[in-house]
């Protein structure tokens, strides 16, 4: 029989989903390996047919997204009940990603921002969504928002993790092939190269032994050279705190790197690595200019934990309750 795999979302934007779908061709060969049993976006399966398996009869559930609702909770649950190994896809899954950036709040102000806080929002009674309600006789439910967004580890255990915001299709190909061929490394292994971008950046040879920036620019800003460093060039780039192994698509593009990777087994906090990788670029030894120079930086934390917020040590602002 073939191995029976599970594809789950929580949180997320569905980019995870489309790198599933980007292994083009190639996605016919996995789906001749292996038996999908899962796949919200694309088949028709649901919670009970997963619920009326045997424990441990599903051998991977890939599963991608935050956990941000007592929905995403409970199906995470579920899954690792039901699969003999747990794989965190993606960097909302992983660390929490673009919406555990929702940890600057809380979800009484991001209900109260969604709800009625905005210029096109007509709602002058202030209507929010209900766990319970009843109508025509029959009681609704919807999920509960948690006040905290949470990474996947935080809820259940997780065996093996897959970077990006998406991961390529390469990597997701690979972890797939270690699966059918029991080729699997040490669990709460990382599946992809334990290295800095830097050290495989295709213009690393045009980085200065000695880079220093006078100036941070943002790319709408110039014309960003093809063919040189784009730290040189000052531009706001990760790839010196970010883990390797996305095939640098964003250089490839002519863009800098913004970290979706994360950061290598030897970082404990990616924000607080690239923060104090930029910091020393300053090309100033004067307080006042170093300040004047890092400014130019937007948003420091949705810069440097716009992936990782829920995973660092500081996970999330604290909120005064609201009266």
């Amino acid at each position: 029989m073939k191995p029976k795999v599970a594809f789950y979302w929580c949180a997320s934007c569905g980019g995870c989903e489309e790198a599933v779908v980007d292994l083009a061709e190639s996605i016919l060969d996995v789906a001749a390996a292996i038996d999908i049993v899962l796949w919200p976006v694309a088949t028709d399966f649901k919670r009970h047919h997963i619920e009326a398996m045997a424990d441990g009869e599903i051998a991977a559930a890939i599963i991608n997204g935050a956990i941000r609702s007592t929905e995403q909770e409970e199906w995470a649950h579920l899954l690792r009940r039901k699969a003999q190994v747990v794989i965190s896809f993606g960097a909302c899954a992983q660390l929490g990603g673009v919406p555990g950036l929702a940890n600057l709040s809380d979800r009484q102000a991001i209900l109260q921002t969604v709800y009625s806080g905005t210029p096109s929002t007509l709602n002058p009674e202030g209507v929010t969504p209900q766990p319970a309600s009843r109508s025509n006789g029959h009681d609704l439910h919807l999920p509960v928002l948690f006040d905290t967004v949470r990474r996947l580890d935080e809820i259940i255990s997780v065996d093996y993790s897959i970077p990006g915001c998406p991961p390529t299709p390469k990597l997701l190909a690979d972890a797939v092939g270690a699966l059918l061929t029991g080729k699997l490394p040490e669990k709460g292994a990382v599946l992809a190269p334990d290295r800095a971008l830097c050290d495989e950046c295709p213009r690393k040879d045009t980085r200065p032994d000695k880079l220093l920036v006078a100036e941070f620019k943002r790319p709408h800003q110039v014309l960003i050279e093809d063919d040189k460093c784009i730290m040189a060039q000052g531009l706001l780039c990760l790839g010196p705190a970010t883990r390797s192994g996305c095939e640098s698509r964003c250089i490839q593009g002519n863009m800098p790197c913004t970290g979706c990777f994360g950061p290598t087994s030897r970082v404990r906090d990616y924000g607080a690595k690239a923060l104090s990788a930029v910091a020393s670029l300053a090309d100033s030894n004067d307080d006042a200019q170093i300040r004047k120079i890092l400014e130019a930086i937007p948003d420091p934390v949705g810069t440097f934990y716009r992936y990782s917020l829920p995973a660092a040590l500081l996970q999330r602002k604290r909120v005064t309750p609201h009266a």
